[in-house]
């Protein structure tokens, strides 16, 4: 590590006298470069950006004019100089620096304006090995990390909002601040870090590494919050670039601002209903503390509403409502009754979105389609001191898939309340039992420690509403350990058990259902969520 000069104190103002600009997204670009002009900013430009400039009448020197050399190889070669970097690190009051620009005719450049080539784009519209490898900008990031690194002197810009931070502050006092160079030097960083972040992550992908040595994880702020989980706590809301359709790509059309637990729950349910495909029918979930407290299907978007409002009504109060088809009048004037802080949907009528309008604090978020259920990624996790990544749940458990156990075999209509129930189940926080029977859950037990409690939890629930266990489904994400929980589920009214099975004790569950005159299924998938 080199020593660290005596270096004086960076100036609080600097009056800009050269900028070099270079972009790949020229939107606004000759704009800025008037105002730059008009302010006695020289310009100096590369390639494209440079043609755009004089395109417009407006004065710009080509790199090649400072560095001697000319663009070379296919343009990789153009700002990978000791003119450039050395007009960007040049601490201009340092007497070895100075003198050494002097020597070599390295004039200063005080702001700097580079948007990197689009490797991220280039890669989520599924460009070709060659041409991602091709859109890995390198001169862009080395001019970036030198101008922020010099920060007491040079404004450096990866956004045009930089950019027009750096033009409002010329047009007030026709200087750059120190505060206003450390912010964007800071920004810089980011977003180099980003850059790079996405580079690496593609090519673990190219080369099927899905955990490689190193893996760095970078998101654009949306939000700041007023607080997090708890009033205590501080938050924020960052997208990863190319972002799953849903929480993150959604349009919120009226409403409060969404809070951390409001986007936590929020996430939970549309991809909860995600599950659903549309094309089989209109699905609806509530959920509350990221658990489903009431999920189902019906003829219509406001039939399946009401009855997944059905299982129950009481935690639905203060909950968020995911549906998986366009957002109907009738659905939203049913789901204006109680008090609901978020409603999630594809799309939404005009006529819904004039219901909603009368609820102000209601939180309406389209999102223009739904996600993948079964599409690949990562969810990662903190714990203190690091952080844990898996692949994405995409466990999708189908009719053929079923291993019946049992003596007695399910009736069409079992299989698929069964399935049902399991889709849920996969949603809901473990220990969970879910109770199920024609689309709709019955009954929901989550996060206990022992499945057993979890399935009276159920039935009480199913009780307390009203609903009628005699006949249903029963489903455990995880195996039963041991026969006592199914027992519960049985004397709950249950008839059709679905389970993943792999138990050192799937001979006694399986023994005591048939004793009881069960049917059951074992998927050979478990689906904890914890």
């Amino acid at each position: 590590m080199p020593a660290a000069p005596d270096y004086p104190s960076a100036p609080d103002l600097v009056a800009p006298k050269r900028a070099l600009l270079s972009v790949s997204d020229k939107t606004g670009l000759v704009e800025a470069a008037e105002l730059l002009h008009a302010a006695g900013v020289e310009l100096v430009s590369t390639g494209g950006t440079k043609a755009a400039i004089a395109a417009a009448g407006i004065p710009v020197k080509d790199v090649s004019d400072l560095t001697g050399f000319p663009e070379m190889m296919d343009g990789r070669v153009k700002t990978l100089h000791p003119i450039v970097h050395g007009g960007l690190l040049g601490v201009r009051d340092a007497p070895e620096h100075a003198q050494a620009m002097a020597e070599h005719g390295i004039g200063g450049i005080d702001i700097l304006y580079v948007n990197l080539y689009p490797f991220e784009a280039t890669v989520a519209k599924g460009g070709t090995y060659a041409e991602c490898v091709e859109n890995i900008d390198i001169g862009g990031p080395a001019m970036i990390r030198s101008a922020a690194k010099n920060h007491g002197y040079v404004a450096v810009c990866t956004d045009p909002s930089d950019l027009a931070q750096v033009l409002e502050a010329l047009k007030v006092g026709g200087a750059t601040s120190l505060e206003l160079r450390q912010s964007l030097a800071a920004r810089a960083y980011a977003r180099t870090a980003a850059y790079d972040a996405a580079i690496g992550a593609w090519f673990a992908a190219q080369l099927g590494q899905d955990f490689p040595a190193r893996k760095a994880i970078a998101g654009e702020l949306r939000q700041v919050m007023r607080y997090g989980e708890n009033p205590h706590q501080k938050a924020a809301f960052y997208a990863f670039p190319n972002p799953r359709t849903g929480v993150a790509t959604a349009t919120q059309l009226q409403g409060k601002e969404l809070s951390y637990n409001n986007i936590n729950d929020t996430d939970a349910a549309f991809e909860l209903i995600a599950e659903f495909d549309p094309a089989q029918g209109p699905a609806v979930a509530i959920i509350k503390h990221a658990n489903p407290c009431g999920v189902a299907v019906g003829g219509n978007q406001r039939e399946a509403y009401e009855r997944a409002l059905a299982c129950d009504p009481t935690s639905a109060f203060g909950g968020i409502v995911a549906v998986n088809s366009r957002l109907t009048r009738e659905a939203a004037l049913a789901m204006v009754e109680i008090f609901t802080e978020v409603v999630i949907a594809p799309e939404a009528d005009d006529d819904a979105i004039e219901v909603f309008a009368a609820k102000k604090n209601l939180r309406l978020l389209v999102t223009g389609g739904l996600p993948d259920a079964l599409s690949t990624g990562d969810t990662f996790k903190s714990v203190a001191g690091g952080f844990l990544v898996q692949s994405r749940d995409d466990a999708r458990i189908r009719a053929g898939d079923l291993k019946i156990v049992t003596k007695r075999q399910p009736t069409e209509e079992e299989v698929r309340d069964m399935l049902f129930a399991f889709t849920v189940g996969k949603h809901v926080k473990s220990n969970a039992i879910v109770y199920a029977r024609a689309g709709q859950t019955l009954g929901v037990g989550a996060g206990q420690m022992n499945r057993k409690d979890s399935a009276r939890i159920a039935a009480l629930r199913a009780a307390d509403f009203g609903l009628d266990l005699k006949g249903c489904a029963c489903a455990s994400e995880a195996f039963f350990p041991f026969a006592d929980g199914l027992i519960q589920a049985a004397e709950a009214g249950a008839t059709a058990i679905i389970q993943p099975g792999g138990s050192m004790r799937d001979g006694e569950v399986i023994e005591a259902a048939d004793k009881l005159g069960l049917t059951m299924a074992f998927t050979g998938v478990r689906v904890f969520r914890h």
